[in-house]
């Protein structure tokens, strides 16, 4: 069994509305919906044995914070500038090039890549809000066998469900 947690960069600031879109750092929204998101992973006892993130600067900050509150080696995270705005296509190569002694992978990144990606596997959705985690379970027992015919939504959650 494979387990994959999506999720999407906690909102990010526009103060500065000249700053490169890489450099985007999290706004303070989105430094008090990370950490609340990490922690009902915790609460639900959903932790990764790997962590792919895109390196922008808010999604790093989002998986960096996440791994804290989950206990996670943060230097154990790979950031990959390929995620950064990835399309789905792109973002579903990575997740199945991840080593097969990883039970749960969990990706940061960006919308509409991972958007279009929970649609491909099956997922129904409009939209991953900032900070939304959207989760799959595969039958299988090597990450390159994940696709769409054996995946199964396992949960759905965001800062503003109840």
């Amino acid at each position: 069994m494979k387990k994959l947690v999506i999720v999407r960069h906690a909102k990010s600031s526009w103060d500065d509305p000249f700053l490169n879109d890489h450099a985007r750092p999290l706004a303070e929204r989105g430094l008090k919906d990370a950490p609340k998101m990490a922690q009902r992973l915790r609460k639900e006892k959903i932790y990764p044995d790997a962590i792919l993130s895109s390196d922008a600067e808010r999604a790093k900050a989002t998986a960096l914070i996440t791994a804290e509150v989950l206990d996670f080696p943060k230097q154990d995270i790979v950031f990959k500038h390929g995620l950064y705005l990835a399309s789905a296509a792109s973002l579903f190569a990575e997740i199945k090039k991840t080593d097969d002694e990883v039970k749960t992978l969990f990706i940061f990144g960006h919308n509409p890549g991972l958007n279009d990606l929970i649609s491909k596997l099956g997922g129904d959705i409009d939209n991953l809000p900032t900070s939304g985690q959207f989760a799959f379970k595969f039958d299988v027992k090597k990450w390159e066998d994940v696709a769409s015919k054996n995946a199964k939504v396992w949960f759905f959650d965001y800062p503003k469900k109840s």
